[in-house]
């Protein structure tokens, strides 16, 4: 009886994993108070073939909640990816993103800025932060969804995202 070479048995316990990690379902986040938004990122995720559960919170407090599985988030899941808004009802989110980064149980989990805002300082700002990425909310609905859809790409698909 023959076996299969070292090498060859650890690709096939990789390929085992990698197909484990494709069938599991991403958790996004996305913090976002503008109803209009909302129902954009959902109508753009729709289209993804990953599999995502996208939660929806409307402020930064909530999203702090959210992600520290506080007050009514107790069984939140970890998000693998958090989409935040910088101009939230009642905590700005540069504040949501310093508190993130400065949290060691929070820190790893990629935060990419989506917002409407193009200035300058606060694009720096965002990264002097940590944030992963900055991306500008795009006026139009191909627009929309084709930057949706890479962030798919990087973010779910491509890059390697911590575990709990």
């Amino acid at each position: 009886m023959r076996f299969p070479s070292r090498e060859r048995a650890g690709t096939f316990a990789h390929k085992r994993m990698v197909d484990d990690e494709r069938l599991r379902v991403a958790e996004i986040l996305l913090v976002e108070d503008n109803p209009g938004d909302v129902r954009l990122m959902r109508e753009a995720f729709h289209e993804l073939a990953t599999p995502h559960r996208l939660n929806v919170v409307g402020t930064g407090g909530e999203a702090l909640r959210y992600l520290r599985r506080e007050e009514g988030h107790v069984a939140a899941p970890r998000p693998d990816l958090v989409l935040l808004d910088l101009t939230l009802p009642d905590i700005h989110g540069m504040e949501v993103l310093a508190a993130m980064k400065g949290d060691a149980a929070l820190r790893r989990i990629p935060a990419v800025v989506f917002s409407s805002s193009e200035v300058r300082e606060e694009v720096v700002e965002a990264y002097n932060l940590n944030a992963n990425s900055f991306i500008a909310k795009p006026a139009d609905m191909r627009e929309y969804l084709r930057v949706v859809k890479g962030m798919e790409e990087f973010w779910l698909t491509v890059v390697k995202l911590p575990k709990d």
